[in-house]
């Protein structure tokens, strides 16, 4: 499992999308950073609100955009091995579980420096950083990857989920936010396995974003299991 976790750690730093991403991130919280005290001149802004303004820019791009990088990134972490046939080689050297726990702990590794990255970069100018929302955000992080993983295990074909990663990555922030604030009964009971509904809310129900990550890689992990290699 740690093999692999390296191996898909180390493979992300190496592309060029990547960097790329990252540098976005470190560009938007420099500069949302620096120039946060714009950001408050003619808007009434809450105690709260004002104290972590530095972060504002970050947090935007993570949440609309956040999906879109993961799975443009990660798309095909599973069914690129099963797609080339290297993964024959994988389940002779371990578990099905293993493969999917590696590759899910290489892939987390990756957005925890980044986002620890960012938000050290942040720091310089509000010195401080806020655990509660770097908690939050990394919630959300690990929400998109495990959608991501999940994504790459039902569907076999890489070019297919680059596809879908693209449609994904665009409509889900927008419809998981309107089903966090609509009325409509029919589809209101959807913000409950979306990640939006708890990351609104000013208290700690927000860690149930981890255990939606968690179900979802089980089930993963149970599709795996059944399929040919």
């Amino acid at each position: 499992m740690y093999i692999i976790g390296k191996r898909e750690f180390i493979s992300l730093f190496k592309g060029i999308k990547s960097v790329i991403i990252v540098m976005m991130l470190l560009a938007t919280s420099y500069y949302s950073a620096k120039f946060s005290d714009l950001l408050t001149t003619g808007i009434e802004l809450t105690a709260r609100e004002a104290e972590n303004i530095h972060t504002v820019g970050l947090l935007i791009l993570i949440l609309f955009f956040g999906q879109l990088f993961v799975m443009g990134l990660s798309h095909d972490s599973l069914n690129r091995e099963t797609h080339e046939r290297t993964i024959r080689f994988l389940v002779t050297r371990t578990s099905r579980t293993s493969i999917i726990l590696g590759k899910f702990l290489g892939i987390w590794l990756f957005w925890l420096i980044c986002l620890t990255t960012s938000f050290l970069l942040t720091s310089i100018f509000s010195q401080k950083i806020d655990v509660f929302i770097f908690t939050q955000t990394m919630s959300l992080l690990t929400y998109q990857i495990g959608l991501t993983i999940l994504l790459s295990v039902l569907i076999p074909k890489p070019g297919y989920t680059m596809f879908l990663g693209i449609m994904v990555g665009v409509a889900f922030p927008i419809i998981g936010l309107w089903v966090s604030f609509t009325s409509n009964v029919w589809v209101s009971w959807m913000k409950f396995i979306t990640p939006y509904y708890y990351l609104i809310r000013e208290d700690y129900t927000f860690l149930v974003i981890f255990i939606l990550a968690g179900i979802m890689l089980v089930i993963a992990n149970l599709i795996f299991k059944r399929r040919e290699c």
